[in-house]
């Protein structure tokens, strides 16, 4: 939870002083740093059960330890369940903090296994757990209605590029081009840059020597532009986001101060009006 809802729980009639002062206490940066510790450690340890070596020296301690900062955060949300009751659900981020645990108690056999093998999501409690980290996501969210028009104008271009390199190079290089399929994952390949010249564009150009007369211009227009276009609208949203409070109350106290300045003007003129001449 965040210090906003803490106040709106204070501010709330019928709310007893225990849960007021537990809400405190979970919010505060003590308990908060020791949170984000016990998610790190955790981390730490799911890497080490990757590892079949370490397995057989340490499983034993492994899953123990992992069991151990399981419980924590269980009761972690028990009481932040308890202090805050219903209005625990009114923040999407406790929300997918219990999610995240709850998939973990989720047994290992069976069908579930799989949902059990998604424990590993709990790494991303410090999404939660670290206001910065929350910033950056605020942010992404924020700016997802822009990056649906970029999506849907990159998801066209897309399209009429791998119909255009499957109609042009799809005989010759089946492998690469063959299918529309096989030319959008091909054309995402070059449009990353990873082994585009040497390992796609080179081996068509031997075949169809005009061929850079596509693949230059679609890489200007897929990475150069269309790429750059995600990576300026999150950061503009991000900048707008991130505006310091230290701004914002100056930008206030300015604001108000000339609304005074003008309710004093209007005093000032109307006595001259009322003045007997």
């Amino acid at each position: 939870m965040s210090e906003e809802d803490l106040r709106r729980l204070m501010e709330r009639k019928g709310v007893t002083a225990w849960r007021i002062a537990l809400a405190r206490r979970m919010e505060s940066k003590a308990v908060q740093g020791w949170i984000t510790a016990v998610i790190v450690v955790n981390a730490l340890i799911m890497g080490l059960e990757t590892d079949a070596g370490m397995m057989e020296r340490m499983g034993g301690l492994l899953h123990l330890l992992d069991s151990i900062c399981l419980g924590i955060f269980i009761v972690e949300i028990g009481l932040k369940l308890a202090a805050y009751r219903w209005h625990f659900w009114r923040n999407g981020w406790n929300i997918f903090d219990f999610l995240v645990v709850a998939v973990a108690l989720v047994p290992g056999a069976g069908a579930w296994s799989v949902l059990r093998s998604l424990r590993v999501l709990r790494i991303l409690r410090l999404l939660t757990v670290l206001p910065q980290l929350r910033r950056v996501v605020a942010a992404f969210i924020h700016a997802l209605p822009g990056l649906s028009g970029v999506l849907l104008v990159m998801l066209i271009f897309f399209y009429t590029a791998g119909i255009l390199a499957t109609n042009l190079f799809g005989e010759t290089h089946p492998q690469w081009f063959g299918t529309l399929g096989a030319s959008l994952f091909s054309l995402f390949q070059i449009m990353t840059l990873e082994s585009w010249s040497m390992g796609i564009v080179r081996p068509v150009m031997e075949v169809h020597s005009l061929a850079w007369l596509f693949f230059v211009p679609f890489i200007i227009l897929a990475t150069f532009t269309i790429l750059n276009l995600f990576i300026g609208i999150i950061v503009s949203t991000m900048q707008e986001l991130s505006i310091p409070p230290t701004r914002e109350s100056g930008r206030t106290a300015e604001v108000e101060a000339n609304l005074r300045e003008l309710e004093q003007t209007v005093q000032r003129l109307r006595q001259q009006l009322d003045r007997p001449e």
